[in-house]
């Protein structure tokens, strides 16, 4: 409310801080489609993954990749965290 009396209005300045806004979801760095020879040795390397995200990382962003649940409970695949290298 507007009012001509100086006695009932004030001015207060007000800091409003967004923590977090996650406008763009992560996603592959680029288009990956891999291929396993039926002759790949155990523990041989097959594929390495890498995000982005568009949203500012003020801190970095730190992201983890899982197996699906069906190929989790199987032996066949691993997964590996190089932790960026």
């Amino acid at each position: 409310v507007i009012s001509d009396n100086p006695k009932q209005s004030s001015r207060v300045p007000v800091f409003i801080k967004v923590l977090d806004v996650n406008d763009n979801a992560p996603e592959f760095a680029m288009f990956y489609e891999t291929f396993v020879c039926e002759n790949a040795k155990a523990e041989q390397l097959i594929q390495t993954l890498s995000a982005v995200d568009k949203d500012d990382a003020y801190n970095g962003h730190q992201f983890s990749f899982s197996l699906a649940p069906e190929a989790a409970s199987s032996s066949n695949f691993t997964l590996q965290d190089n932790r960026g290298e």
